[in-house]
């Protein structure tokens, strides 16, 4: 089977329901961005800081490619056997977070992104995460999405941020309070 199939050269793309839709369509929209967080996190479960945690990330991943396909079903996903997402699947970020909170400082201030290329990765994946849970709400808006897959993406943005936290940490990195306008 060749990679091209040339059925998209017109800006259409197939709904695993069958239905064609425009490539600009809100549903392509926030599954490509699912794909492109899923990319991201990717690069992040491969820095060498995140050895320690690539069953989980990997898990996340696998999650990431279920909420794609239940995007991409269109109609009545619920009826295909597509892989879910369910509230085990954000306890399990819960309880992550939990557990690196503790392991941390507690958060008093606005923390600038960066310090370290690694961490400057999960920053970047927490802010595709956010954009992405803001395309699916719009998607929900007109065609209804799984409220489950809005919680997981809500609570996944927070389990990365609380990862480049964690991140900084392990890496020895200061983390650089925003400091705001100085007058």
């Amino acid at each position: 089977m060749k990679i091209y199939t040339k059925t998209g050269d017109q800006g259409q793309t197939s709904l695993l329901s069958g239905g064609r839709v425009s490539k600009s369509d809100i549903r392509i929209e926030a599954y490509g961005t699912i794909d492109e967080l899923n990319s991201y996190l990717g690069l992040v479960r491969d820095q060498e800081v995140n050895k320690v945690r690539t069953d989980l990330l990997e898990e996340i991943q696998e999650k990431l490619f279920a909420i794609g396909a239940i995007l991409a079903a269109g109609k009545d996903p619920e009826k295909m056997k597509l892989p879910q997402v369910l509230n085990k699947d954000v306890e399990k970020l819960e309880a992550t977070i939990d557990i690196m909170e503790g392991e941390l400082s507690p958060l008093k201030n606005f923390i600038l992104p960066g310090g370290h290329p690694s961490v400057s990765y999960a920053h970047i994946t927490r802010c595709i995460c956010r954009r992405a849970e803001r395309l699916v709400i719009a998607l929900h808006e007109q065609h209804p999405v799984d409220h489950i897959i809005i919680i997981y993406l809500n609570r996944l943005s927070d389990y990365l941020f609380v990862l480049a936290r964690k991140m900084s940490h392990e890496l020895g990195i200061e983390e650089h309070v925003w400091k705001g306008r100085k007058a």
